[in-house]
């Protein structure tokens, strides 16, 4: 699997989502979304899931997505983001803590006006990476499959933000971390919000 954060994914990607299904339910009323730990396809399973049974009850109201995670699969985060836009009704995509990597992806699932960040959270964009294991045939598949990603993805964030792509290029060679104001000012989302009422 290609990664877009993989130093703490080894530990937290096991941790499933724990909240007693109480809170999970009164959160579904409120059709709210809290991805709070890193992506991996039971997450992202979980997500499709409620989006589709949120747009089935209502097609029209809208629907929050919180994001606090440090990344994770990129395939993953792909799905989330397309079902994101699959659906009819309006999705806000708000960073509330840490939005990274692949959240980053997540993020961008919204369009440019529905995407959020509370005052204090911070947001990092990077290339994808994967521990690469097997033989020397599989090794030069999945180098140029990262490849292939590496380009997709920034293709999107320059795509979603009309920051050029060699920018883009150059800014996810390595970790490339941004306040929500250096966040809205590249283009990554389109307001920093302070309280429900703003959304």
């Amino acid at each position: 699997m290609i990664w877009f954060h993989d130093d703490e994914n080894e530990q937290q990607k096991e941790e499933s989502d724990k909240a007693p299904k109480g809170i999970t339910e009164s959160m579904l009323e409120s059709r709210t979304i809290l991805i709070s730990e890193p992506i991996n396809s039971k997450l992202a399973s979980r997500v499709i899931s409620q989006l589709l049974v949120l747009a089935d009850r209502d097609p029209e109201a809208p629907i929050k997505v919180f994001l606090n995670t440090p990344g994770g699969g990129a395939d993953d985060g792909f799905a989330i983001m397309d079902m994101i836009r699959f659906v009819s009704c309006p999705v806000y995509t708000i960073s509330a803590g840490l939005t990274a990597s692949a959240g980053v992806i997540i993020l961008l699932g919204a369009k440019k006006e529905n995407r959020l960040s509370l005052p204090n959270s911070r947001i990092m964009i990077h290339q994808p990476s994967t521990g690469i294991q097997g033989t020397a045939t599989d090794i030069h598949i999945t180098a140029q499959e990262i490849l292939k990603l590496r380009k997709r993805a920034n293709q999107l964030i320059a795509d979603e933000t009309g920051q050029s792509l060699e920018k883009v290029e150059q800014d996810t060679e390595r970790d490339y971390w941004l306040s929500p104001e250096e966040a809205l000012e590249y283009g990554l989302i389109g307001r920093i919000v302070r309280n429900s009422a703003e959304i």
